[in-house]
């Protein structure tokens, strides 16, 4: 059987979440349309009778503007070694700006083979997915170029079987029937996260985590207790709502997803707590992205 490990790099909000979920058929990685909602760098296996394919969902690379920036593309960055392929992923229906050609450069200091993925090709016309293509070539010696719309999975099967024509025979990474490196607790807690960026919008910014508190297990139900955390008031305000609206939507929402992965009724406890001094307390530094600071 044929198997890598297959890095998926780009700027914030090109799709590379959406793509991954739409590839593996799981809600592994959240999405949201606020820039570098990825923290973590995301396992997700995906296997069938010819390949098992390891996609790494990076943080989007970008202009770092504070200390958490500067982790996420560090983070980025070092999943660009020691893989067996790179997807490219870009907003084709964006212009090329400084943060693409930025990425481009960086891409030339490695020797992995580079796919360039024209994600949401939907909202193009043909000849100007043609364009776009001429434009990249003349940037980088991608040694495959596919347009694609990660949402609507147009040409993701395309896309998968070329990946595989660049994999060699080799061992397995992981069992059958593993579907990521992320521990369970990990993924109820993104869930929960997802939620107050969709539906809190511009309003609440990065420096907001969710923790599992505690998980009781019955046999047709879950009980999770989860922490959302922020260091202001007036952030705490805007996730809790007027009346509690707020947060009973998020709790609504995420209480769906958590249900379709767990296969079971879940009660979900939110509290929303303020953590003024969280960069000395240890419990938070890892939930915000800087155990490595």
């Amino acid at each position: 059987m044929k198997s890598g490990i297959v890095s998926l790099v780009g700027r914030p909000n090109v799709g590379k979440s959406t793509l991954m979920n739409h590839l593996l058929k799981r809600h592994l990685a959240i999405t949201s349309n606020k820039p570098q909602t990825t923290r973590n760098a995301i396992q997700g296996v995906y296997q069938d009778e010819e390949a098992q394919i390891v996609f790494v969902d990076t943080p989007g690379i970008h202009k770092p503007t504070h200390k958490l920036g500067t982790y996420l593309n560090k983070e980025a960055y070092y999943h660009m070694e020691d893989v067996d392929l790179i997807l490219f992923l870009v907003d084709a229906s964006l212009k090329l700006g400084p943060g693409d050609q930025y990425i481009i450069e960086s891409l030339k200091q490695n020797h992995v083979p580079v796919f360039l993925v024209l994600n949401k090709i939907d909202k193009l016309k043909k000849e100007q997915i043609m364009d776009k293509i001429k434009e990249y070539m003349d940037l980088y010696p991608f040694q495959e170029i596919i347009p694609i719309s990660a949402l609507k999975e147009d040409n993701l099967k395309t896309l998968l079987k070329v990946m595989k024509s660049y994999l060699k025979e080799g061992a397995c990474y992981y069992e059958e029937g593993d579907i990521t490196n992320q521990s369970t607790r990990f993924l109820l807690s993104e869930l929960i996260r997802e939620k107050v960026f969709r539906l809190t919008e511009e309003e609440i910014p990065h420096s907001v985590a969710c923790t599992i508190e505690s998980i009781e297990t019955k046999k047709n139900s879950v009980t999770i207790y989860a922490d959302i955390i922020t260091d202001r008031e007036s952030i705490k305000k805007i996730i809790v709502g007027a009346n509690g609206q707020m947060i009973k939507k998020i709790g609504t929402y995420a209480r769906e997803d958590m249900e379709e992965m767990l296969g079971k009724k879940v009660y979900l406890n939110l509290l929303v707590k303020v953590v003024k001094n969280w960069r000395d307390k240890d419990k938070y530094l890892k939930e915000f992205g800087y155990q490595d600071l």
